[in-house]
């Protein structure tokens, strides 16, 4: 086992369209600046520059006349909610993913500089900046204005944060490197109001998906960032809580089979696992390869799920309550532990797989949309 995820640029093409990625990113050229303050959340508290969402499973109360308080139905989203920063956040990660993505493989430094563009709206320019918080993420109407469980709403800022340090890393003479400064100044901010307040805490101490993603939030910022002791908290945690906390000796993640998306839940899970242990492994200290004493790791995590990649109705689990059809797609992790596993199976599984999936509630699970930016 090889133990990382390097692959020369000339292969590049065995694992990636990279005639697609840059057709578009050239039609990304021509896209208007992205921003949370084009959209305006009626019952946030905070101001245009704050980001709001509301919690998916939560529904109008139909036992009282205005609805309030709202309700949980798990694993059933409300269209309804507000999801417009989240919607907003997306796209902006998407087009400076690709873009960044497109500038990497051509070295045409018009999508690098669009990419900047983007950058500065939404993290820099006063007007249109977001502040580098969550504090009103998955509120619920008549019960709160905010919870801790929102910070996962910017687990797609990772792809951001890759592109951020490519720009920053690739041979360029670009002319806003100033504005790649604010934007990583701005990623510092959040991972400390991440680290310190109430809310970034409660979601680091979640014992499920929710906890896994704040320490894949937490290293990407901090490897973008340079914040190595923040990296060597995650390492430690991933050693000796996450793996305990979160799998089954079978490789299995049971908080999430006990969802009403057993499916889904445990591949998002998995995907986001190997992205920690992808960003966090070192040549001298090989994630990949460790386990406790009793075995779980990394691999066993993939042993258990791959035989349900490769035929679905082997799973015994029983189907998920929304987008059961639509699952599985492919996800990062195949072409991670593939690469880090000199895999053949994950590869030509990553290869079958849909790589662009139209369903937005499996576009939102999965976090990497531009893998050549971690490769």
């Amino acid at each position: 086992m090889r133990g990382n995820c390097q692959v020369n640029r000339e292969n590049w093409g065995q694992y990636l369209d990279l005639e697609a990625i840059v057709q578009e990113a050239e039609a990304a050229l021509t896209s208007p600046n992205v921003h949370i303050t084009e959209a305006i959340a009626l019952q946030s508290p905070g101001s245009a520059h704050d980001y709001y969402s509301n919690g998916d499973y939560w529904w109008p109360n139909p036992n009282t006349p205005d609805g309030l308080p709202y309700v949980r139905r798990d694993g059933e989203s409300n269209p309804d909610n507000f999801q417009e920063h989240r919607i907003l956040l997306r796209r902006m990660r998407s087009l400076v993913a690709c873009l960044t993505s497109a500038y990497r493989i051509t070295g045409e430094q018009k999508y690098a500089a669009k990419a900047v563009g983007l950058l500065e709206a939404f993290f820099v320019d006063k007007n249109t900046r977001m502040n580098p918080h969550l504090l009103y993420a998955q509120a619920i109407p008549g019960i709160c204005n905010g919870r801790g469980i929102g910070v996962i709403d910017t687990l797609h800022l990772i792809d951001v944060a890759a592109a951020v340090h490519v720009l920053n890393s690739e041979d360029t003479s670009l002319p806003d490197k100033q504005v790649l400064h604010e934007v990583t100044l701005w990623f510092a901010d959040y991972l400390q109001w991440m680290n310190e307040h109430p809310q970034g805490v409660e979601e680091r101490n979640e014992p499920n998906n929710h906890g896994i993603c704040w320490f894949v939030q937490a290293a990407a910022f901090a490897k973008l960032t340079g914040h190595h002791g923040m990296l060597d908290y995650c390492r430690e945690a991933y050693k000796s809580r996450l793996l305990a906390e979160q799998m089954d000796l079978d490789g299995s993640f049971p908080r999430e089979l006990s969802r009403t998306k057993p499916y889904a839940y445990s591949l998002f899970t998995l995907d986001n696992f190997v992205t920690l242990t992808h960003i966090l492994a070192t040549p001298e200290d090989n994630l990949w390869e460790f386990q406790l004493p009793d075995g779980r790791g990394v691999q066993k995590g993939i042993q258990f799920l791959l035989p349900y990649l490769e035929n679905k109705s082997l799973w015994p689990y029983g189907a998920d309550v929304e987008y059961e059809k639509d699952w599985p797609a492919a996800m990062p992790f195949l072409l991670f532990t593939g690469l880090a596993n000199d895999s053949d199976r994950l590869l030509a599984l990553w290869r079958t797989l849909e790589h662009n999936p139209q369903q937005a509630e499996v576009r939102r699970n999965i976090a990497i949309r531009q893998p050549l930016l971690w490769i």
